[in-house]
């Protein structure tokens, strides 16, 4: 086994004539295409240049996209914080409906007692009323049959048929000693 064989099989590279030769090739067609152009494949302009060019459009086009992406970012952004801004405005609103809300039926359960105490009060006064009126008539009622009564038993202990004035007098007077309950009967 040779020394270049050796050196093949253990992957080193060994300087000889192909070597050289491919590697002056190499720089030759760089060379070449860097500075000639070859339009009859398509490429007007020397080949480095022109894929110099390729790549900064490249470049130039991935720029441009990441500052739409940015600026589509940053729009995204403010429209998320308008919509925060609204949402916040929203809850605001509710909460000042519910509030109002909460006080307006408070005030109307308010005035409903109120209300409510009011009539309670107008029924029990009207049958204040009533009973009072009731009793003013029973009263009277019960005055009318005790001066029938007291007129009755008076002319049949005296015997005789009492005039207007002594028969005035003398109900009254039994009238009050019966409402005083002074009656000595």
């Amino acid at each position: 086994m040779t020394h270049s064989s050796i050196y093949m099989a253990a992957g080193v590279l060994t300087l000889n004539g192909t070597f050289i030769v491919e590697t002056v090739g190499f720089l030759l067609m760089l060379l070449f295409l860097a500075r000639v152009p070859l339009p009859f494949l398509g490429i007007p302009k020397p080949v480095f240049p022109w894929i110099i060019d390729i790549a900064e459009a490249r470049q130039r086009d991935i720029t441009a996209k990441l500052q739409e992406a940015e600026k589509a970012r940053a729009e995204a952004e403010a429209r998320l914080q308008e919509a925060d801004e609204k949402l916040a405005e929203a809850r605001r609103t509710a909460e000042t409906v519910i509030e109002g809300a909460n006080r307006s039926g408070e005030q109307l359960r308010h005035e409903l007692r109120e209300k409510a105490k009011a009539e309670y009060q107008r029924i029990v006064e009207g049958a204040t009323r009533d009973i009072e009126a009731e009793r003013e008539r029973a009263v009277q009622s019960a005055r009318n049959e005790v001066a029938g009564l007291v007129v009755a038993a008076t002319e049949k202990v005296i015997g005789e048929t009492l005039d207007g004035p002594k028969h005035k007098q003398l109900i009254e007077r039994a009238i009050q000693e019966v409402a005083s309950g002074d009656g000595r009967g």
